[in-house]
This record gives structure tokens, C-alpha cells and sequence, in this order.
């Protein structure tokens, strides 16, 4: 939050910008809550939408299992029992 934000809010809620009672009692003081649920909510749905459209990807599965097998047979070699 920037400085003139923390001012703006601030004025607002202490009744220095004039509004009127119900926007002064019911809305500013829970003004900060609902950016941070909103802000939260956003976050939440962004995470679900790239789950729910996450692509697959063969090669790079192929390429790990590629790695996965050289490094049995690095650790084999070593005398490590990796099974």
C-alpha cells in the first residue's frame, strides 16, 4: 500500500473526506478485509485455473525417466542399492 493510499484510507476512516454514516460505519472500517479476501480469492482462482489447464508434457516425462535410469546405473556402479 502506498503512502497516498495509507492517507486516502486513513482520512476516510477517521471522517476527515465527508461520506456519509452508513459508508463511514459499515464500509471503511472492513474496507481493508475485503481487498485482502478479494485479493486472496483472486490468488486461489489463478492457482485452480492453471491446475485445471496444466498440459501435459511426454517428452519431458520421457527425459526424466532417461535421468532417473542413468542415475540407478551411476549408483549401481558406486555399490549404492537403490531398489
Amino acid at each position: 500500500m502506498t503512502r497516498a493510499q495509507q492517507t486516502l484510507y486513513l482520512s476516510c476512516y477517521v471522517g476527515l473526506i465527508p461520506l456519509s454514516a452508513k459508508v463511514q460505519d459499515e464500509i471503511i472500517p472492513v474496507l481493508p478485509l475485503w481487498a485482502l479476501v478479494s485479493v486472496g480469492a483472486y490468488l486461489l482462482f489463478h492457482l485452480g485455473w492453471g491446475v485445471a489447464t496444466f498440459k501435459d508434457a511426454p517428452e519431458a516425462h520421457a527425459e526424466l525417466m532417461t535421468e532417473i535410469g542413468l542415475a540407478r546405473k551411476e549408483l549401481r556402479a558406486k555399490g549404492v542399492d537403490v531398489d
